[in-house]
């Protein structure tokens, strides 16, 4: 039945291509549409912890992986003004031994490319571009995409993945209104051999102060460093990747900042710069044969890098399901929602409360923030935060 099932997926970001390669593994005909005339992704870093990589090497992706990213010894935090530092965790060898993969930071663009690849190689007409949805019928023989040039595409079962701003999400759950966050979000990436000696170390660094925070980390095995600074403002609201500020906003945004911090800004190429809107998880995302996956249905602040990491865990299970449920596809989708859901909307809430502990008040004095951070980042409160996000195996997970 499997091989006769058509399944259309909305959006070629990194969790539409993730369902289609797990899909195109198990058997399945998978469409994928993407509005965009060429197959590129905004640049920009992401984190893979354990729990995406294990989803990823399952669908043999380990090898362009490991060519591609950068593997860090460790994460640290570092106070805004002094920069004092505490360590946050080990990784290298001691996520292998703890959670059975390693954990990657990688630029955005390589991940997109090897899963681009790799549903190509499956199937050369699997991603069609310049295909924009729009919308959507449906009754219980099946799925009709329609898409902005008038074009109709049938399928079986219908996932869309066209993110934050999903046409099928407001079709299926209604538009759904983004508050500020109160947020403004920069980013930028820097070529390695730019920066001083000092600043080119293999860890994930993540700088905290009152109302603000910046994280760095290397990228492109190594080549390029990771930048992304937020501040809390009320005057910026657009949430858009590709919208340009100046090196000048950027450093006036963290005056007062340690040295390190604007020796990282002098040398981004392009500063970019978004509001962060925040929604609230949905209670619902799957009706019929329609479902959603990402950020399409759980956009999360990036306050505990797993946004990405979601998707992908998105897209796995969404095969596993259609894989056991293959005969009653509007029962597999409502079994990956109820196996996600739960999960993905706590996800949601604690990176909110991620970002208040990155920013807050009492981070403002020497004093205040040497207590602040041994209480908030002592051991058993980092294991507390992340350890049940690494130890997620898609694998096992109940369907």
């Amino acid at each position: 039945m499997k091989q006769q099932m058509r399944v259309l997926i909305a959006g070629a970001g990194i969790g539409g291509l993730t369902a289609a390669l797990a899909l195109q593994k198990r058997g399945y005909q998978v469409t994928v549409c993407e509005q965009a005339a060429e197959l590129r992704e905004v640049g920009a870093g992401l984190q893979l912890s354990p729990n995406a990589l294990r989803a990823l090497y399952q669908l043999g992706l380990e090898a362009p992986l490991r060519a591609l990213a950068s593997e860090p010894d460790g994460k640290e935090i570092r106070l805004w003004n002094s920069g004092q530092t505490w360590k946050l965790f080990d990784l290298g060898a001691t996520s292998v031994a703890k959670y059975g993969y390693p954990y990657y930071m990688m630029y955005r663009p390589d991940l997109h490319q090897v899963l681009a690849d790799a549903v190509r190689a499956i199937d050369p007409a699997a991603i069609m571009l310049g295909a924009q949805c729009t919308g959507y019928e449906q009754d219980g023989q099946g799925v009709k995409l329609k898409l902005a040039d008038g074009r109709v595409l049938e399928g079986d079962i219908l996932v869309g993945a066209d993110g934050v701003h999903s046409k099928i999400r407001a079709q299926l759950i209604g538009p759904g209104k983004p508050v500020f966050s109160g947020c403004r979000a920069w980013r930028g990436v820097i070529p390695m051999d730019h920066l001083p000696h000092h600043l080119r170390r293999r860890v994930g660094t993540n700088w905290v102060g009152p109302g603000a925070h910046v994280i760095h980390y290397p990228l492109h095995n190594g080549e390029l460093m990771n930048f992304v600074g937020i501040v809390e403002r009320d005057d910026w609201q657009v949430e858009s990747w590709t919208q340009q500020g100046t090196h000048e906003e950027c450093h006036a945004d963290f005056a007062g900042w340690h040295e390190d911090v604007h020796e990282l800004i002098r040398h981004i190429g392009v500063p970019f710069k978004w509001a962060l809107m925040a929604r609230d998880p949905l209670q619902r995302w799957s009706e019929g044969r329609v479902t959603l996956l990402g950020d399409a249905c759980h956009p999360t602040l990036p306050f505990l890098a797993q946004g990405a990491v979601m998707a992908v865990e998105d897209g796995y299970i969404i095969a596993r399901c259609l894989d056991k449920y293959a005969s009653d596809p509007a029962l597999a989708l409502k079994k990956y929602e109820a196996a996600r859901i739960e999960r993905t909307n706590a996800i949601v809430l604690k990176s909110t409360e991620n970002g208040k502990r990155f920013h807050n008040p009492a981070l403002a004095s020497a004093e205040g923030a040497a207590a602040y951070v041994d209480r908030e980042w002592a051991e058993p409160k980092v294991i507390d935060r992340y350890d049940w996000l690494f130890r997620y195996n898609v694998d096992e997970v109940e369907i």
